[in-house]
């Protein structure tokens, strides 16, 4: 698999990323297993986790499986703290709450450094020089050698990417955001805010969160994510008309170029400017294999002209210039 500068650091990762946000809750140790091994061998370095998927079971779940199935070494591993199961307080970004959530992540993951760390989102109640700091404090101390932000705004990743510059800070070397055909608001300011600053993006639910596979068309399927009661939830908002209209010209420029809707959406954002790798979580090795097949496979620029069209967010004043207005 290729591999790619993430950012403007000299830390390279495989250009599509390995997920985690069921393990421990809806994918138990075997099939766990079965992914880690076949992203490793189709050359895939780049293992995404947090501190709060599955109560820490991922984290803990990853740290096993690195003992007997794939060398540490051989791994990218991303990981981010900041997010508390707290309904009054989502975000806890306060210094010591991030640095002992890595502390805590290095025991479970049974390793001594993370090669990314990342604040999970922003906490609008501490400080954000406070959070950023933690980072400097992380890499400083080499329980991690690079650090990000994930779910951060437009305004917030310019202030905090120009913070990190303006003194000796460890820079910000990825931003980790949801993208994809059905999701593309990260194109307004978050996207030219990372390019201008070198943060490489590193898309979360590149797939739309699964709609995009062309699944749904029919109804839901009863082992897909949308008929789990943990995560219907999280793609309910995807199954409206215009997102249909989307999944339909992605069907489409599939059966136009011999592939799968999962190909051609996943090559889309994975190709955008600024991207890094896309982060894409597999129910069983054999959905991961599938989407890993997609290394060879680049959008002719008709096709994703067409795409872009028929997904083409609604950006106007101030994006525009506003004497066109």
């Amino acid at each position: 698999m290729e591999q790619r500068h993430l950012g403007r650091t000299g830390l390279r990762v495989s250009r599509i990323g390995l997920g985690t946000l069921t393990w421990g809750r809806d994918t138990d140790e075997h099939d766990a297993g079965e992914q880690l091994r076949a992203f490793w061998d189709a050359g895939g370095t780049l293992v995404d986790t947090a501190d709060v998927y599955g109560g820490g079971e991922a984290e803990y779940l990853l740290g096993r499986l690195m003992e007997r199935l794939v060398p540490r070494q051989d791994l990218i591993l991303s990981t981010k703290a900041g997010s508390v199961p707290d309904p009054d307080r989502r975000t806890d970004g306060s210094r010591g709450h991030l640095l002992a959530a890595l502390d805590a992540s290095l025991a479970r993951l049974g390793t001594d450094h993370v090669d990314l760390w990342q604040l999970h989102a922003y906490d609008p109640y501490t400080p954000l020089e406070e959070s950023l700091q933690a980072l400097d404090i992380a890499v400083r101390s080499g329980r991690a050698r690079y650090a990000g932000v994930a779910n951060f705004c437009g305004w917030q990743l310019a202030k905090a990417g120009t913070w990190q510059l303006a003194g000796d800070r460890t820079r910000l070397a990825g931003a980790q955001l949801e993208y994809s055909l059905l999701q593309r608001g990260v194109e307004r300011e978050v996207l030219p805010a990372a390019i201008d600053l070198g943060i490489g993006l590193l898309p979360s639910s590149p797939l739309g969160r699964g709609v995009l596979t062309g699944k749904y068309r029919s109804g839901t399927p009863a082992d897909s994510r949308g008929a789990s009661e943990a995560l219907a939830p999280f793609v309910e908002p995807y199954l409206d008309e215009a997102a249909s209209r989307i999944v339909e010209a992605v069907s489409t420029a599939a059966d136009g170029l011999a592939t799968s809707p999962l190909h051609v959406a996943l090559a889309w954002v994975r190709d955008r400017p600024g991207v890094t790798a896309p982060i894409i979580g597999a129910r069983t090795a054999h959905q991961l294999t599938a989407a890993l097949s997609v290394e060879g496979l680049s959008l002719p620029d008709e096709i994703c002209r067409a795409l872009d069209d028929v997904s083409a967010p609604v950006h106007r004043y101030p994006d525009h210039d506003w004497s066109t207005l």
